[in-house]
């Protein structure tokens, strides 16, 4: 703690700000205004601008090509006949993290893939219009023919199982399921 201030008098601090005051040269205060609309300006012409480079920001999206015919519902449950061509119905992004359908844009571009599982990299316009930029097909588990890699898991019993201990006469067949709780 300073222990060399002085008392606070308010009435020698009004006088000295008074006496101080008026030898200050004077201060243009119109400044003030002007500076706040020049601001302000400023902000409001590039926020525009900011949010409209936030919305064409190049996204990527992942789910299976269904028919627009098909609810989301019925594309969850995986219905057959989301996955066929319907007149008139368009083709559509089944996201199933999130249970959405996603339009989209150009179609033409899509038309060889319904029920194939893709990765979707464009813009979202609106909240269900993707425009796409470029579709990669997703590779889901092995190719037909290829060898499974090495491994080792305890099965139910908690005996450790290989792809050695598990391969049969006629070779293995492995299946692997996602559970209903992810």
């Amino acid at each position: 703690m300073r222990r060399d201030c002085q008392a606070y008098n308010p009435i020698e601090s009004k006088k000295e700000w008074k006496d101080g005051f008026e030898s200050m040269p004077s201060v243009r205060a119109d400044r003030t205004p002007k500076r706040f609309f020049l601001y302000s300006v400023l902000f409001f012409s590039i926020a525009p601008l900011a949010v409209a480079g936030q919305k064409n920001a190049t996204n990527s999206w992942s789910g299976i090509l269904v028919s627009s015919a098909c609810n989301p519902d019925e594309a969850f449950m995986e219905i057959p006949d989301c996955t066929k061509n319907v007149p008139g119905a368009k083709f559509s992004l089944y996201d199933d993290t999130n249970r959405v359908m996603y339009d989209i844009e150009p179609q033409d571009k899509v038309v060889l893939h319904l029920g194939d599982p893709v990765t979707i990299r464009g813009t979202l316009e609106g909240d269900v219009t993707i425009q796409m930029a470029s579709m990669e097909l997703m590779s889901i588990g092995l190719a037909v023919g290829q060898k499974a890699p090495a491994f080792s898991l305890r099965d139910e019993l908690g005996r450790v199982q290989t792809l050695d201990t598990l391969k049969g006469t006629n070779g293995t067949v492995l299946l692997f399921f996602r559970s209903a709780d992810w």
